[in-house]
């Protein structure tokens, strides 16, 4: 009896997180981009991340006899230190945007001189910024492989992770398949606006700091309280043991997973979305 209760609760903690991962996804804005379906990439981060998850939630599950606050443990030691974790990624992307207004004003400058759209994306690309290297390398080698300017072009725009880099390719793009006289002018435009966002990382940049500071402090002075509870006071938690503790249990942690994902929102408020170009 008890096993099944157990395997009950379990089932109703999977499906409440679950749920509530699908309504933050359907509720977070994003800007529409073309369907491309690609499989899931796996990388060692991620890997490492989920395997100290599973540690932490059989070491809590194992301690407490709790599977929502086993579930409840290794969602947020996975999810956690990506959403509060360092400043590299404001980092990279203020790098890459930077570095998209380097390469756009390289292509303006090179388009008199070189053959070309074509040859002007061959002559730039050993030239492109660290940040942005490997992926105008690898639109360069395709093609030298012989693959047309549109599909290598729409290949460079699916791996760009930038919102002004994929508008900077979809100029280009569009250059290729029109001939368009005033590219120069609109790499220009694209280049001012790249830099623009950059400076507003840049002045933005010490409150988001200062937002995921205090975040951090929360979540880890939350988190050593209810360890602390776990470990020196087992009793004060013994109305959780039960089913209707475990029901209990899985409302106040998507209260704190909310408190969490709101706190995580705020600190990641940035300027990704940048204005078509007219």
């Amino acid at each position: 009896m008890v096993t099944g209760m157990v395997a009950v609760v379990a089932l109703l903690g999977a499906g409440f997180a679950l749920s509530v991962f699908g309504v933050v996804a359907g509720l977070r804005r994003r800007a529409v981009q073309p369907t491309v379906l690609r499989p899931p990439v796996l990388t060692r981060e991620m890997l490492i991340r989920a395997a100290i998850a599973v540690l932490i939630a059989a070491a809590v599950g194992l301690w407490t006899r709790w599977p929502v606050g086993a579930l409840l443990a290794g969602i947020a030691a996975y999810a956690l230190p990506t959403a509060l974790g360092s400043d590299r990624h404001q980092k990279q992307a203020l790098a890459r945007t930077e570095a998209v207004a380097a390469w756009a004003e390289m292509l303006r400058d090179n388009l008199s001189t070189a053959a070309g759209l074509e040859q002007t994306i061959l002559v730039t690309a050993p030239f492109a910024p660290p940040a942005i290297h490997d992926d105008i390398a690898d639109l360069a080698a395709s093609l030298r492989l012989g693959t047309r300017l549109p599909v290598a072009l729409t290949e460079l725009r699916e791996r760009m992770d930038d919102p002004t880099g994929r508008l900077v390719v979809r100029a280009l793009l569009q250059a290729s398949q029109r001939q368009s006289r005033q590219l120069a002018e609109l790499l220009s435009e694209m280049a001012r606006r790249a830099r623009e966002r950059a400076n507003l990382r840049l002045r933005i940049a010490p409150g988001h700091a200062r937002i995921r500071t205090n975040a951090r402090i929360i979540v880890i002075f939350t988190l050593a309280m209810a360890a602390g509870l776990t470990l020196f006071n087992r009793k004060f938690l013994a109305p959780y043991d039960d089913l209707m503790g475990q029901l209990v249990l899985v409302v106040v942690g998507l209260i704190f997973a909310a408190g969490f994902v709101g706190i995580s929102r705020l600190a990641r408020v940035g300027v990704d979305t940048p204005r078509r170009p007219s």
